[in-house]
C-alpha cells in the first residue's frame, strides 16, 4: 500500500491529506505542487469579485503607464493561492486558522507567472484549552516561476491530534 492512503475496507482505500499535529516538525518545510500560473481571467475575476477597483489590475491602458507596464495580479489573490496551495499538507486536518500575520509582497506578479509554495514549520505547541488539539505556526512563501519569492507570511493553524479529528473514523 502507498503512503497517502488507508485501506478502509478489504481492497478499499481513501486517499488522506494533511497532517496532525504530532507530525509537525519544527525547521521541516513542506513545498507545495503543483504550481499555479496565473491567467488573465484568474487576475480580472478576483479583482471584480473581491470590488478591489484599482485598475492596475485590469485596465491595460492605465497599467501600461505604471512602472511595471502591464496588469499586477492582486495582492489578495496571491495570498489566497499560496494558502489553498498549502492546505493539502498543511491545514488539511485544521479545526481553525488562527490568524496570518507579517505578510509581505516582495516582488511583482503578472499574469502568464507561475506561483510555487512551500511552507516550513515555525512552531507548534498543545492547546492548553483543547487537549485533543494543537497550534502549529508556518511561514509559506511564493515564489515565480524564476525562483523570486513573491510573497511571505505566517499562519498559525489549530490542528487536530491523531485520533481525535472528524476524519479519523
Amino acid at each position: 500500500m502507498r503512503k497517502g492512503v488507508i485501506e478502509v475496507a478489504p481492497g478499499r482505500f481513501r486517499e488522506t491529506f494533511g497532517r496532525y499535529f504530532e507530525e509537525f516538525e519544527v525547521g521541516h518545510i513542506y513545498e507545495h505542487r503543483p504550481g499555479r500560473t496565473i491567467t488573465d481571467a484568474d487576475n480580472v475575476w478576483f479583482t471584480l469579485l473581491t470590488m478591489n477597483t484599482h485598475p492596475a489590475h485590469f485596465d491595460y491602458e492605465y497599467a501600461k503607464k505604471t512602472e511595471f507596464g502591464k496588469p499586477l495580479v492582486c495582492s489578495p489573490l496571491t495570498v489566497a493561492l499560496l494558502v489553498g496551495m498549502s492546505v493539502s499538507d498543511v491545514s488539511q486536518k485544521a479545526v481553525a486558522n488562527l490568524g496570518w500575520t507579517d505578510i509581505r509582497l516582495t516582488h511583482p506578479l503578472f499574469c502568464g507567472d507561475t506561483l510555487y509554495g512551500e511552507s516550513e514549520v515555525l512552531g507548534k505547541r498543545e492547546s492548553s484549552s483543547r487537549p485533543e488539539q494543537g497550534i502549529v505556526t508556518v511561514k509559506t512563501t511564493g515564489k515565480n516561476q524564476k525562483g523570486d519569492i513573491i510573497c511571505t507570511f505566517e499562519r498559525s493553524i489549530l490542528v487536530w491530534k491523531q485520533g481525535f479529528g472528524p476524519a479519523d473514523d
